[in-house]
């Protein structure tokens, strides 16, 4: 089963940067896209049709900003028992950043991490959202109230954190930047240190590969990036983790996507 993930930057702009042909060429089992920009359900609907994939989308309540959604290929293989765009939270539920499908072995979660900002101005409303992810994973893996089924967790998307120095081309000149404040890491560390596994850092311990670049002084034919999309799963699934992976070729976006294959 291959599973990507793709902060695409706009649904509308990257369709028309090749989308289609990308969706072509990788077919993945399951694509799980950030920041998809549009709110509209009856454009969702006419305009954005995938035959061959079930379609889940959470946009946010402001118009042209965030959103989250996922496509299934159709398949009694990779059957959706339900599906949650929820956390319980409001003020980041508006903002549509988070989905939960769950299969019949593990949840998977689709997130869309807030960015600190300039000026750090977001950073506590990155940090309550960081916080309040984790307690649903957590919740996902063992349901307190008895109304879930207790599963291991895949969670993927744009963190919007770079963890390790290695993450990022030029981390001195970015200490305490947004993406990389002490803050920030603490919480990744923090969350991997709950019982998840960073997929891609623990496959490849010293392997550099980045998943975003700025648009701005020719960052990416420079390779002057930062990885922040992620795969992490529960350390009960990690076993079951074939490959890691960064499609660092695949342009349409600032953000270029990111993969496992994992036995299903």
């Amino acid at each position: 089963m291959k599973i990507l993930s793709w902060n695409v930057n706009g649904i509308r702009a990257v369709i028309k940067k090749g989308f289609l042909d990308f969706l072509k060429k990788e077919e993945p089992d399951v694509l799980c896209l950030q920041e998809i920009k549009i709110n509209d359900a009856a454009i969702l609907k006419e305009k954005f049709d995938f035959p061959e994939y079930e379609e889940y989308w959470n946009s946010a309540e402001r118009p042209g900003y965030s959103g989250t959604a996922i496509l299934v290929k159709s398949s009694e293989v990779y059957k959706v028992k339900s599906f949650n765009d929820s956390i319980g939270v409001k003020e980041f539920d508006q903002e549509g950043r988070t989905q939960t499908l769950e299969f019949e072995k593990y949840y998977l979660v689709n997130a869309y991490f807030p960015n600190a900002n300039h000026e750090l101005s977001r950073l506590d409303y990155k940090l309550r959202f960081d916080q309040a992810l984790l307690k649903h994973c957590q919740k996902l893996e063992n349901p307190s109230t008895g109304s879930g089924q207790a599963k291991p967790v895949i969670i993927c998307g744009d963190f919007n954190v770079a963890h390790e120095e290695i993450d990022l081309a030029r981390p001195k000149d970015n200490v305490g930047n947004p993406g990389f404040t002490d803050e920030e890491r603490a919480w990744m560390t923090k969350f991997l240190t709950k019982g998840f596994v960073d997929t891609f850092r623990s496959l490849h311990p010293d392997k550099v590969g980045y998943s975003w670049w700025s648009y701005r002084f020719n960052a990416r034919p420079r390779n002057i990036g930062w990885r922040i999309d992620y795969f992490c799963v529960s350390a009960k699934l990690f076993k079951y983790i074939k490959k890691a992976f960064i499609l660092n070729q695949v342009t349409g976006s600032d953000h270029c996507p990111v993969g496992i294959e994992i036995n299903h």
